[in-house]
């Protein structure tokens, strides 16, 4: 019998969203350090594998005007985590940046730099965007074509793995002045992607995992390949267990295709936990959870990204508007889960199912966004987990909390044991680097073993 598959935690701070329970006193603020330092020694605590920072370019707008109801703005992501580098020792870093509207080999340094300051913790979640409405804010202004994000994002990525892989063997591990300046230079690196073009060469020596790690979340059959050929680690939104598994064998399947091993890219599906006593009292938190997340004024907001129009004049405990959208595709203001949806489509699908299942306009919102989540007492939801690690089809969960900075504690203080127990999650971290502690495979053992020793 294949042995189960040990499980590892990513935590997942979030940028804007409303999954966060931000109006609770004990709610902190999204620009404190001391939300983030508190969230991700925590996370350490519980041995987790990295600690992540989603981010966006722009501020998200709601019918002309900036949204002021979900969290909103923060600081630059490398930033925090170069912070956090300092009072964490071995969770990893992970920074979302963007491939569209940054210089690549800027950007592999600055990684690069961060990887070597946390002795080889940073990781990228390599994100694309294709919109004109994000270009606005950059010098620049343009944007790619909507079929040519992923050969951009793949150009980019390709040409920061020449540069991190680029230095010059020889004086890698060198304290000696001279040494910096002797010796052939490193390789000049070129990128060319019909969107950017640049050259460059290393400034800087490989920290002790190599590069850093990459992470990636595109869900669309070109993510999923750009991810098989190029990420060590994919997000997905396919955390329900028949759709996990069916998940995992289309990207263990293109991973093949692509020239590794199956295992090469590891699954984290996003994940909410809402745990209590009893799995009675964690069903009756989830319910308080949902109405915090979803508030009266958020469930109006977030009808009116697909009606176009102020729907304020109506009661969120009442039926959805009889009128249809005033516009047709919806635009990316308000971020992916609204770009391009078929406005009246969508309005009649959700009229037909609050119609059947009785819902408000509040209720509808909630059903929408309770997809995900595991609800229960500790030693239920580690059963759950159970069988996921039995089966393999995951190989660890990138956790939302519902509250920061305290929302981790229960699922350290309490699930981390009932999974220790089961031996499916670590009980130790299995060295310093995030590539060790996500059970990836060293990218040169032998370059890694001179290295350590």
């Amino acid at each position: 019998m294949t042995a189960p598959t040990v499980l590892r935690f990513g935590v997942f701070f979030q940028g804007v969203n409303f999954s966060t329970v931000w109006t609770e006193p004990e709610s902190g603020s999204q620009i404190d350090f001391e939300s983030f330092r508190r969230l991700a020694q925590t996370a350490e605590r519980g041995l987790f594998s990295a600690f992540f920072l989603g981010e966006g370019l722009r501020l998200r707008e709601h019918l002309g005007r900036l949204h002021q109801l979900d969290v909103a703005g923060r600081p630059d992501a490398q930033t925090q985590l170069a912070a956090l580098a300092a009072v964490t020792s071995r969770i990893g870093l992970v920074a979302t940046q963007n491939t569209t509207y940054n210089d690549p080999l800027d950007l592999a340094h600055r990684f690069a730099s961060l990887d070597l300051l946390s002795g080889g913790r940073a990781a990228w979640n390599v994100v694309t965007t294709d919109n004109a409405w994000t270009g606005e804010n950059f010098r620049r202004g343009g944007y790619l074509d909507h079929a040519d994000r992923y050969r951009h994002a793949e150009a980019v990525v390709v040409a920061a793995k020449e540069l991190w892989a680029a230095w010059a063997a020889d004086i890698a591990d060198s304290p000696d002045a001279d040494a910096w300046s002797a010796g052939a230079p490193s390789p000049t690196v070129e990128v060319d992607t019909g969107h950017y073009r640049a050259r460059g060469r290393s400034r800087l020596p490989q920290s002790p995992q190599g590069r850093p790690v990459l992470f990636q979340a595109g869900d669309s059959a070109e993510g999923r390949d750009f991810a098989a050929r190029q990420a060590d680690v994919i997000f997905s939104a396919h955390s329900a267990f028949d759709d996990a598994q069916s998940f995992a064998a289309d990207i263990r399947q293109r991973t093949l295709k692509a020239g590794r091993p199956a295992d090469d890219v590891k699954i984290f599906p996003g994940q909410e936990f809402i745990l209590a006593d009893t799995d009675a009292e964690a069903e009756e938190k989830a319910r308080w959870v949902r109405r915090k997340q979803v508030t009266p004024q958020t469930a109006i907001a977030f009808i009116e990204n697909i009606w176009g129009t102020d729907l304020s004049g109506y009661d969120p405990d009442g039926p959805l508007p009889d009128i249809d959208p005033v516009q047709d595709v919806t635009g990316e203001t308000r971020g992916a889960g609204f770009r391009a949806a078929q406005a009246k489509t969508t309005a009649d699908a959700w009229r037909e199912r609050a119609e059947a299942e009785g819902l408000s306009i509040r209720e509808l919102v909630i059903r929408l966004n309770s997809g995900r989540g595991f609800v229960g007492s500790p030693s239920s939801v580690a059963a759950t987990l159970q069988r996921y690690a039995d089966a393999g089809v995951v190989d660890g969960f990138n956790i939302t909390p519902w509250l920061v900075p305290s929302g981790m504690d229960d699922i350290v203080d309490r699930l981390v044991p009932e999974l220790q127990e089961r031996g499916i999650y670590p009980t130790s971290y299995e060295g310093n680097t995030l590539r060790e502690n996500l059970g990836l495979r060293p990218l040169d053992s032998a370059a890694l073993a001179r290295r350590t020793a």
